[in-house]
């Protein structure tokens, strides 16, 4: 056996070399965004974009931090084994006996409402999963709860698609516990693609997995745990297993800048993951296909049919007119990661006067919404735009959800953001900008976009 210096050193060593690796595995994807960016026609020495190649690089490497190792697959089950060692506690009264399924008295345990998130393999973009996790424990043992989620976590970090996320979470769990049973189910929801006509609103799919005593799925333990998630909107007809659950598989194939597409597969090895595997082959095309619905375009043609002229001079009896609910969809210049919501836009209306159409409203937000933004900027240029047609009183508020606040590393499930810009007198005129305010929605929910 070796010295304590000599294993230490050896620690080191290995320490080092997976350091190095991920610099490097960040270093080509920084210059692959680069790329990336050159093709959607921005400048990449722009203020706002000069770091996005370096926190793109950051984002998937929190977004798939388990995959820096040459041999990954072994990898996690190498670290479902350390997070579960010592977390295994004895419990008399657990023995499988003629109680029943589920160990005896112990009966069922389950851990709800898991937050996670992964990145599809169909697209790289990231999706959310809320995941149920239940066993049923033998061995008069049982497991610290808290490793659970740490479990699923571990398999989430990396490409996936949710049926073989729910097999390996379960697999695991069952070879390192070794309970009665393992049964995992989860509820995935996939963002949408913008202009997809083959598909409406959020891709939605429940999926399970089960091993040992819930492997039939029609034993009455399945009965049990769907009891005790019925309030969550789960049911027990609804899972199903769907070949192509992301939006971007029905989407016809487009030609690509060969740069580009080079870019993108190797993206996709820097995070460990072979690009010629069968799912991979075709997902350098489908993030280009989202990718390109916001290259860099310069100016708007708008029809202002006299808009400006009407709203100039504002002497007679005026009233607010809103639009409200206008839905959007943006790209995070920063992380290049969507963000979504709605648009909320009021104006004075003189009294005569023909309010903005609703259609020439939705082609100004769509226009400074499709492309690489932040949503400061965005809410402004939407009231300097809007603020030319009615004499410069106006008022927008913009409420979004963004997903870079859940795939790199915050993980901030729910939350949204919402800006505000004033022009005109809506800066002034306290009581005009209260009335619009309290007109607009309460629902904060955007799914449905």
């Amino acid at each position: 056996m070796g010295s304590f210096g000599e294993m230490h050193s050896n620690l080191v060593t290995k320490s080092d070399e997976v350091s190095i690796e991920k610099e490097c595995n960040r270093s080509v994807i920084e210059f692959a965004v680069k790329d990336l960016l050159l093709g959607l026609g921005e400048d990449i020495n722009r203020e706002g974009i000069i770091k996005t190649p370096f926190r793109v690089a950051k984002a998937f490497s929190e977004g798939t931090r388990e995959c820096y190792h040459s041999s990954f697959h072994a990898g996690y089950r190498q670290n479902v084994k350390l997070i579960i060692e010592g977390a295994l506690f004895p419990e008399s009264g657990l023995d499988a006996n003629k109680n029943g399924h589920g160990g005896g008295v112990g009966g069922l345990v389950i851990v709800r409402d898991i937050d996670l998130y992964s990145y599809c393999e169909s697209c790289l973009l990231p999706f959310q999963i809320k995941c149920h996790i239940g066993y049923a424990p033998s061995s008069q043992r049982v497991v610290g709860l808290s490793k659970l989620p740490r479990v699923a976590e571990a398999f989430a970090k990396r490409l996936q698609e949710p049926q073989r996320l729910a097999d390996e979470i379960c697999s695991s769990l069952h070879q390192e516990i070794r309970p009665e049973g393992v049964a995992i189910i989860l509820q995935c929801t996939h963002i949408p693609f913008p202009h997809d006509t083959n598909h409406e609103g959020w891709m939605k799919i429940l999926v399970s997995s089960g091993l040992g005593v819930f492997e039939n799925k029609n034993d009455d333990i399945w009965s049990d745990l769907f009891s005790l998630l019925k309030f969550r909107g789960i049911d027990k007809d609804n899972i199903g297993v769907l070949k192509c659950w992301c939006p971007s598989s029905k989407i016809e194939a487009s030609n690509h800048s060969p740069i580009m597409v080079n870019a993108v597969s190797s993206i996709i090895k820097s995070l460990g993951e072979d690009p010629t595997r069968k799912e991979l082959v075709e997902t350098p095309s489908r993030f280009l296909k989202w990718l390109m619905n916001f290259q860099c375009v310069s100016n708007i043609d708008m029809e202002k049919n006299g808009y400006g002229d009407s709203f100039s001079n504002i002497n007679g009896e005026v009233k607010i007119y809103s639009e409200v609910s206008i839905p959007f969809w943006s790209q995070c210049e920063h992380h290049l990661l969507p963000f979504y919501g709605v648009v909320h836009i009021g104006y004075f209306l003189l009294e005569g006067c023909n309010p903005i159409g609703k259609s020439l409203l939705q082609s100004i937000v769509h226009f400074y919404g499709f492309k690489l933004q932040v949503q400061e900027r965005l809410t402004k240029q939407i009231a300097e735009s809007v603020s030319a047609l009615v004499g410069g009183n106006v008022i927008v508020v913009v409420e979004a959800s963004h997903t870079c606040m859940i795939s790199r590393g915050i993980e901030k499930f729910g939350s949204n953001t919402a800006t505000i810009a004033v022009l005109g007198s809506f800066s002034t005129d306290l009581a005009a900008r209260a009335e619009f305010l309290e007109s607009i929605p309460s629902a904060t929910s955007f799914e449905g976009l």
